[in-house]
């Protein structure tokens, strides 16, 4: 029978990852057999500037964790899987498809993104989507736009004007 100390410590990774999988929008399994420690070093210096996170559990807790929740990810918990996971949506994943690109040990697998279980097709359609700031920048210049139309347009009312009093 299992020490009551262990037991208490195995909990306490489930509620952790349990924990992370709830309140994270973004929590993704990848493959990272492979990488050396410096890749892994560089891979979370990345995340936690885009305010991400990398942790490594074992799978046996993570289905645990996930079970806990009502989450099934079906056979994806099989192998040496890590977890990145973060509040941004969409920066985890960029960050781990960037690196990916880079890095060929890194495959990405399953996410939970918002709270649905997302295959690996919507991941890279997700590392698609132009970083907040670039929609944000993509917005205020459509914004803009309409702005400049509306000045033209009264500049040359103003000019109409003008001739008319003439």
């Amino acid at each position: 029978m299992a020490n009551q100390k262990i037991l208490e410590k195995k909990q306490a990774v489930i509620d952790e990852i349990a924990n992370h999988a709830k309140e994270s929008n973004a929590f993704i399994l990848f493959e990272y057999q492979g990488l050396t420690v410096a890749d892994m070093t560089e891979l979370r210096r990345k995340l936690r500037e885009s305010d991400s996170d990398l942790k490594i559990y074992k799978n046996t807790l993570t289905k645990r964790a996930l079970d806990s929740l009502n989450i099934d990810l079906g056979d994806e918990l099989n192998g040496p899987k890590a977890v990145a996971f973060g509040p941004d949506m969409i920066a985890p994943i960029k960050v781990l498809n960037e690196f990916a690109k880079t890095h060929e040990a890194l495959q990405l697998k399953i996410g939970i993104v918002d709270g649905e279980v997302t295959d690996l097709d919507t991941l890279k359609k997700l590392a698609a989507i132009p970083s907040r700031e670039g929609l944000l920048t993509m917005f205020a210049s459509g914004l803009l736009q309409y702005q400049k139309e509306f000045a033209i347009g009264v500049d040359l009312y103003r000019q109409k004007l003008e001739e008319e009093n003439k």
